[in-house]
């Protein structure tokens, strides 16, 4: 599971800090808070990189780009999943074209490897739906963790393999 954390460079400070104000403002608004968060964690993730995308292009272009991404990840865009915008409606929202924001989302997804269900940015109310956390190579078998024992189960958590140990979160 990558490490998120909102840390930046300080010569990137101000990149991070006009970024993330629009995407708050905007997952305020349209989505909710834990994409506010991860968009943050992500906008972050991209200032650390070297050279940083973000150091090129207009603010609202990389804001939408990172909140597109993150879509892209979770489904944001398929009618059937809550919440649900459009691509064309959310890059309306920051104020730029739809061939802007997929291709700065282009970008985002292929600096940090992101792909659809992707664990590292999975919005934390879907890991128990994510197939891609839970599944582990143990002795050569792909294996959904959830149904090993508990001491494997603790063993994955302790390497930071899974979020959390699943039993743990049953009610």
């Amino acid at each position: 599971m990558a490490n998120k954390t909102e840390k930046v460079p300080k010569q990137m400070q101000s990149t991070f800090d006009a970024i993330t104000a629009l995407t708050d403002k905007f997952c305020k608004e349209n989505l909710n808070e834990e994409y506010a968060q991860l968009s943050r964690q992500l906008t972050a993730a991209l200032c650390r990189k070297r050279p940083s995308p973000l150091t090129k292009g207009r603010t609202a272009g990389w804001a939408c780009g990172i909140v597109y991404a993150l879509g892209f990840a979770n489904f944001l865009f398929d009618k059937s999943q809550e919440p649900y915008m459009s691509a064309a409606d959310l890059c309306y929202g920051f104020g730029i074209s739809q061939s802007t924001g997929s291709a700065k989302s282009r970008v985002v997804r292929d600096v940090l490897d992101m792909h659809q269900l992707d664990p590292n940015w999975c919005l934390p109310s879907r890991m128990d739906r994510n197939p891609l956390i839970w599944m582990l190579m143990i002795n050569g078998l792909i294996v959904d963790v959830r149904g090993m024992p508990r001491e494997v189960q603790e063993i994955a958590y302790r390497k930071g393999l899974i979020p959390y140990i699943p039993d743990d979160r049953k009610g």
